[in-house]
């Protein structure tokens, strides 16, 4: 490369992005490219290094097996199962398997695919719209996102004690913004019970495509749920010998989803042990109604060497 071009490059680095351009660049990676029949490319995040983020992987997923399903029905659930780190260097394939049509569902299953590897199983279901019985938990009194500051805004208070690579990292530009209702700290994780409210949302979504809103939730649903079950513990991710990983990933989805709009994401971690964390979450829109559930295990092993 030469002057002028590392120049440019490193210009391109520099550039503020809107949020529209965040939302905009959001959607086009999760909106994977057919190369087949049932055989689809998911695209690199550029700018992306090392591991690929799991919610990532799910979102194309998601969309990949959407492609092959009657457009009466909706994805309702998904189960995936992680099994070998992504690499940002490379893209993705994903390979769609028909297993079931019948009168009111489908059923997908879904391989994601770098070099030659599987790397995530996916089975997901999907349900042509009925009306039936109906109730759902309430959410109860919780403070409005437009009082509580963001997580980057808390990360900038602590900035002289966080590490720069871990601080970079978490305050780039990104299109997820997330306000903690009880602002947990990874730098001084202290002790405290295995429950977190946050308020989530896709900044300045400008798609009205449902099924991108649903993969948007999806890549959103992997944000700060694995951590929920290190609280009791007083550990964070970067805590040192801390290893974490997500193992397994689910998503239930109950009504039409707007990530364009503040969603509150209240989690719970009801059991860890051996190594491992499970998770819980709901996910409740302004007005208390109730329209994805999740659960995930994960890694947390403290590392002895």
């Amino acid at each position: 490369m030469d002057g002028a071009d590392k120049t440019q490059d490193e210009a391109k680095k520099r550039r503020v992005y809107t949020p529209a351009e965040l939302a905009a660049g959001l959607v086009h990676l999760l909106d994977v490219e057919e190369i087949d029949v049932d055989l689809y490319r998911g695209r690199r995040n550029p700018g992306g290094r090392g591991r690929v983020f799991g919610g990532q992987v799910i979102a194309q997923a998601l969309t990949a097996a959407v492609a092959s399903v009657d457009t009466d029905r909706q994805i309702h659930s998904l189960h995936a199962y992680f099994m070998r780190p992504g690499d940002e260097d490379f893209p993705i394939i994903y390979r769609v398997e028909r297993d079931y049509d019948g009168g009111s569902f489908s059923n997908r299953r879904v391989i994601a695919m770098q070099r030659g590897k599987p790397i995530l199983n996916m089975t997901a279901s999907f349900h042509r719209a009925e009306t039936g019985l109906s109730h759902q938990v309430d959410l109860g009194e919780v403070p409005s996102p437009d009082d509580l500051p963001t997580e980057v805004e808390l990360l900038r208070r602590m900035k002289d004690q966080v590490p720069e690579p871990f601080y970079r990292f978490m305050t780039r530009p990104r299109p997820i913004e997330m306000r903690p209702v009880d602002p947990w700290s990874p730098v001084d994780p202290r002790k405290r019970e295995p429950k977190r409210q946050i308020w989530i949302r896709c900044t300045d979504l400008q798609s009205d495509n449902q099924v991108m809103h649903r993969a948007v939730l999806a890549f959103a649903s992997d944000m700060a749920l694995l951590s929920t079950c290190m609280q009791p513990h007083g550990v964070s991710w970067i805590t040192q010998k801390m290893q974490s990983a997500s193992l397994d990933h689910a998503v239930w989805f109950h009504d039409d989803v707007d990530m364009s709009d503040w969603l509150l994401y209240d989690t719970d971690s009801p059991w860890s042990g051996g190594a491992r964390g499970f998770n819980r979450g709901q996910l409740f829109n302004r007005d208390g109604k109730l329209v994805a559930s999740t659960a995930q295990e994960g890694l947390i092993r403290l590392r002895n060497d």
